[in-house]
């Protein structure tokens, strides 16, 4: 498999808020949901023999460097297999009633074998995770991050890609073969394609995709004002990561450059 930058043991951090804070008017979600989201930071998540450490008992994280280092913890458990299994008896399942208070928001792919609050090994009401098929931004998945920043004040949006992504295989696929892909698959596809590394071939082209996805995608929700404005106050950090399924650790994607979202049906 291809190395990435950030594979090896690195110490968690949140950089800097940039020092200009531009404000533009919400783009999405102007009724009930209220704003769009963007995003800005680099992840690093510790080694595992230093987050393996049953999770202490307390509030939840409510700054962005605490919500990625209780993230790096409970991957760190996930991966020596010391589960915590946090905020799952009977008062957690009451206390929900009245409310959620989500520490992180992971944006992820649809990929039964990489959900979440097993990777991180959080419980009930830690985490708010959104899944569409490689990443794939639209109104839907845009409305929903938003939610969960303005309206939850969540302080830490992650976008997971992941070892081995059949969606971004099937936009490398179709790329190669010239074949559109079946029914709604082809709108995944033409979101992956523009992403797609073409200095590499098989594998290793597919491996160097998804990390390339994963930096695009936190460089769509970057540039929406509303969560931009965040970023600069230091209220949110907006970080991209990869799963490795046989290690099963989460490590950072190295920041690139902001791309711009292309509009809702735009084909080929």
């Amino acid at each position: 498999m291809t190395k990435h930058p950030g594979d090896g043991p690195a110490a968690l951090s949140v950089p800097a808020p940039p020092r200009s804070s531009p404000r533009g008017r919400r783009a999405l979600l102007r009724a009930a949901l209220g704003g769009t989201a963007a995003l800005g930071a680099g992840a690093v998540l510790a080694p595992a023999a230093a987050v393996a450490a049953a999770r202490p008992v307390g509030p939840r994280p409510t700054t962005p460097a605490a919500a990625l280092r209780e993230l790096a913890r409970g991957n760190g458990r996930w991966r020596s297999k010391h589960q915590a299994h946090p905020h799952e008896s009977a008062a957690d399942r009451v206390a929900a009633l009245s409310g959620q208070h989500p520490f992180a928001l992971v944006l992820g792919c649809v990929d039964s074998r990489v959900p979440p609050e097993l990777v991180f090994d959080q419980g009930l009401g830690d985490l708010m995770t959104v899944r569409s098929a490689g990443q794939v931004l639209d109104e839907a998945v845009l409305g929903s991050i938003a939610y969960g920043v303005l309206e939850l004040g969540i302080p830490l949006v992650m976008v997971l890609g992941h070892q081995s992504c059949g969606a971004v295989a099937a936009a490398v696929a179709a790329e190669e073969s010239g074949e559109r892909p079946p029914a709604h698959i082809d709108y995944i596809a033409e979101r992956i394609r523009p992403v797609i590394d073409r200095g590499h071939t098989g594998p290793a082209r597919v491996d160097t995709t998804i990390t390339a996805n994963v930096r695009h995608v936190r460089g769509l929700l970057a540039a929406e004002p509303d969560l931009r404005a965040r970023v600069a106050a230091g209220r949110l950090a907006i970080v991209g990561a990869r799963y490795e399924l046989g290690s099963q650790r989460v490590h950072r994607v190295a920041r690139g450059g902001v791309s711009a979202r292309p509009a809702a049906g735009t084909g080929r």
